[in-house]
C-alpha cells in the first residue's frame, strides 16, 4: 500500500484533516523536539497543505507558500513525517511532491527553506544548497537553503 498525496488550500481541509495535521506537527515540533513555540502562526490560512495518508492516517505534511510570504522565493515549511513511518523514506517523497506542487500551483521553481541544521544532507540530496550561516530559531539550529 502506498501513501496517497493530496494538496489542498486551508479552506478545503476537512475539520478532521486539519486536526490530524496539527496533531502530527505538535507531536514532532513541540513534544519530540521538546520545543515550546507557537506552531499555529497564522500562515496556515495562506498555505497550500500537502499531506500524505496511509491506511487512513495522515503520516506526512508540509506547507507550500508562494513567493513573498515566508521568503522572497516560494517556500516549503513545517515538513514532518510521523516517526512511526520514517523508516519508509516518505520524507523524500513528501519533498519531491512539495517541489512539484510549488511548480504546478505557483509556477515557481526557485524555493527557499529554513532547514533544521541536522537535516542539511537530506535537503542537499533534493537539490537544496545552504545560503545562510547557522541561526537559532526557537533554540534549534537552522540554516536557509535554496533550490534553483
Amino acid at each position: 500500500m502506498a501513501v496517497e498525496w493530496e494538496i489542498k488550500p486551508f479552506e478545503a481541509l476537512s475539520v478532521n484533516e486539519l486536526y490530524d495535521i496539527l496533531q502530527l506537527r505538535s507531536k514532532i515540533f513541540v513534544v519530540e523536539q521538546n520545543c515550546v513555540y507557537l506552531d499555529i502562526d497564522g500562515k496556515d490560512k495562506v498555505a497550500l497543505h500537502l499531506f500524505g495518508t496511509f491506511d487512513g492516517k495522515i503520516v506526512a505534511h508540509a506547507r507550500l507558500f508562494k513567493s513573498g510570504i515566508s521568503f522572497d522565493n516560494a517556500s516549503i515549511g513545517r515538513v514532518v513525517v510521523d516517526p512511526d513511518y520514517r523508516d519508509r523514506k516518505w520524507g523524500q517523497e513528501l519533498m519531491k511532491n512539495a517541489i512539484l506542487g510549488i511548480k504546478e500551483h505557483f509556477g515557481e521553481s526557485q524555493i527557499t527553506i529554513g532547514a533544521q541544521l541536522y537535516l542539511k544532507k537530506f535537503y542537499e540530496s533534493l537539490g537544496f544548497v545552504q545560503s545562510s550561516e547557522m541561526y537559532l530559531e526557537d533554540d534549534i539550529p537552522h540554516i536557509e537553503m535554496v533550490r534553483e
